[in-house]
């Protein structure tokens, strides 16, 4: 069975209960896409995916994978995934939205993350300190931090038992040898609840948009023994570089060019000594806490060394 068939029949046993679909023509536009158009497979089948929900009437979060697997907090490291949990709530969150009945916090012994029940998905409440199997739950990511969400489709059991909950908390000394491409100035898709960064101004999700812009810095960080990649977001970024979310904005309109943004980081922050604390994600720290140490500054050097690992 080719590739694209089987993208097929999984998309396919998504929708079937809920439209009238051949097999036959969710892979025609399966192909159409990466064949003529040369889209990777992940993100046509999210495109085609998407078409099928408009189509039905659904949200993402009402279709299921096909079977969700057991998992535990530190092995989420994709989105869209289906998974099983059993977990903590360590804290709960004012929602934002009127669409999300509850935002907060879930531990198990690998570590944590932020989960978020939809409203419309009519689940029971979920009490801080309460340990709950939580059943068909959907990954999600932004800025390599990943979270879960509660949809229609889970369910959720309290269960009577405590839960040791790990700490996944890094810490990296160490010098920024490298700014990797997605740093500096980018677009996020607008949509309610959605967070890719946009491509070529589309969103693999809702097609061409115009975008929400974002400061951010995807670094590697060199401890002497390792490498790390390390996110820091619009906050962490202005800290390190002096520039904010605005500024950045108005120099790359000066410049009509983005790019000025990514290329004044690089040159304030490249062969800079940090110390940095913040939660793995997966191969991502995402950086909570930075603080700028002394140490030898070769960026040159530096640069050599990060493109030869």
């Amino acid at each position: 069975m080719s590739d694209v068939r089987q993208h097929a029949e999984d998309i396919h046993a998504q929708f079937s209960d809920h439209i009238d679909l051949e097999v036959e023509d969710v892979e025609k536009r399966l192909t159409t896409l990466v064949d003529e158009y040369k889209v990777p497979m992940d993100e046509a089948r999210r495109s085609v995916t998407t078409h099928y929900l408009d189509e039905a009437g659904l949200e993402r979060e009402d279709i299921s994978s096909g079977g969700s697997e057991r998992a535990q907090i530190e092995d989420v490291d994709e989105p869209e995934e289906w998974i099983d949990l059993t977990a903590k709530v360590i804290e709960l969150w004012e929602p934002r939205s009127d669409s999300i009945a509850q935002v907060g916090l879930l531990g198990d012994p690998t570590g944590t993350i932020k989960f978020t029940k939809w409203a419309k998905s009519d689940l029971p409440s979920l009490e801080e300190g309460g340990v709950y199997d939580l059943r068909n739950v959907v990954t999600d990511e932004y800025q390599g931090r990943y979270s879960v969400k509660l949809n229609s489709t889970t369910v959720v059991e309290e269960l009577e038992e405590d839960l040791e909950v790990g700490d996944d908390t890094s810490e990296i000394e160490g010098a920024l040898v490298d700014m990797q491409s997605g740093s500096g100035l980018i677009k996020r898709c607008p949509e309610e609840d959605c967070t890719y960064v946009l491509q070529n101004g589309r969103c693999p999700d809702h097609g061409e948009v115009e975008g929400d812009f974002d400061l951010r810095i995807k670094g590697v960080v060199d401890d002497g023994l390792d490498a790390h990649e390390v996110i820091f977001d619009a906050e962490a970024t202005e800290g390190l570089t002096g520039i904010s979310l605005e500024e950045a904005k108005d120099m790359a309109m000066d410049a009509l060019d983005t790019t000025v943004v990514a290329d004044e980081i690089r040159e304030r922050v490249v062969g800079t000594y940090y110390h940095i604390e913040g939660p793995t994600f997966g191969r991502y720290v995402l950086a909570d806490e930075v603080e700028e140490l002394d140490g030898p500054v070769d960026a040159e050097e530096l640069l050599i060394k990060a493109r030869s690992m």
